[in-house]
């Protein structure tokens, strides 16, 4: 594992530190991106990259000229490189405000920071075992201007994940104010009904996914009918399948909402769709 930071330095795991003042550390003050490695090589950059930019701006941060995608694969294929991956992996790219200041910051100028990290599988999987899966209501996610991008201010997530595991679930699904269902802790969601694909609108605060997006591109790609729109509790009682996306693990089939149970015919479909088109 090596990193490369605003200097383009690359730097060994071993030893490393973060700057104190890092407004990330200090204040959420940041956005990231998880990008996926197959074949040692990195999947889908420029939406990743694009998605950065756009979410930098609605931060009100200054984006270099040079932040394009062109620029971020020759630093990530550095790493990848330096670190001898030449199958599955990651990366995660980091774009903080830079230091100095305290809420009102000095600068709107920023920094960034690179990790790559190996991983076993080198294509999409399937798990083998579906999720069992709740509702996490504790707290709400609200709608606003940051709800579709991926900032450091995760503790909605956090907090969700760390129930989850107290209740022995895989995961819970995050609700927005108005108590539609929106993502999970970690991924996108669909539901299927009658063949028909839904997931949650981006109007209703759900993260912008990279995944998402491509899922819904192969579904029209494939001629199979989906549709962005609210999603509510009893939806998920009575759809046929439930599944989960992200950028790094692809598709993930969910077995079990509550007393309700499901298939993964369309998992299994999209998760082969995926690794045709990679």
């Amino acid at each position: 594992m090596n990193f490369v930071n605003n200097n383009g330095e690359i730097i060994p795991n071993e030893g490393f530190t973060m700057a104190s003042a890092n407004r990330g550390h200090l204040y959420g003050d940041g956005l990231f991106e998880s990008i996926r490695i197959v074949d040692g090589k990195v999947v889908n950059i420029d939406v990743h990259v694009y998605r950065l930019l756009e979410g930098m701006s609605v931060l009100k941060m200054r984006v270099p000229n040079y932040f394009t995608p062109e620029f971020f694969l020759h630093r990530i294929n550095e790493l990848i490189q330096k670190s001898n991956i030449s199958a599955g992996g990651r990366v995660r790219i980091s774009v903080d405000r830079a230091s100095g200041g305290t809420y009102r910051p000095l600068t709107n100028e920023v920094t960034f920071f690179i990790e790559v990290y190996p991983l076993d599988k080198n294509e999409f999987v399937l798990n083998s075992k579906g999720l069992e899966i709740d509702l996490y209501t504790t707290v709400k996610k609200h709608n606003n201007i940051l709800a579709n991008f991926k900032t450091k201010n995760a503790l909605v997530y956090v907090l969700g994940a760390i129930e989850a595991k107290e209740k022995g679930l895989d995961d819970l699904l995050i609700t927005n104010q108005d108590g539609n269902v929106i993502e999970s802790t970690n991924s996108n969601m669909f539901i299927v009904s009658n063949g028909i694909l839904y997931t949650p609108s981006l109007n209703d605060g759900c993260l912008g996914g990279t995944m998402r997006m491509r899922i819904i591109n192969l579904a029209i790609a494939n001629n199979i009918k989906v549709y962005e729109s609210s999603i509510t509790p009893q939806n998920l009682l009575v759809a046929d399948e439930i599944f989960l996306t992200n950028a790094i693990n692809g598709v993930v089939w969910v077995s079990g909402y509550r007393t309700k149970r499901y298939m993964n015919s369309a998992a299994k479909k999209f998760i082969t769709l995926l690794n045709d088109t990679l």
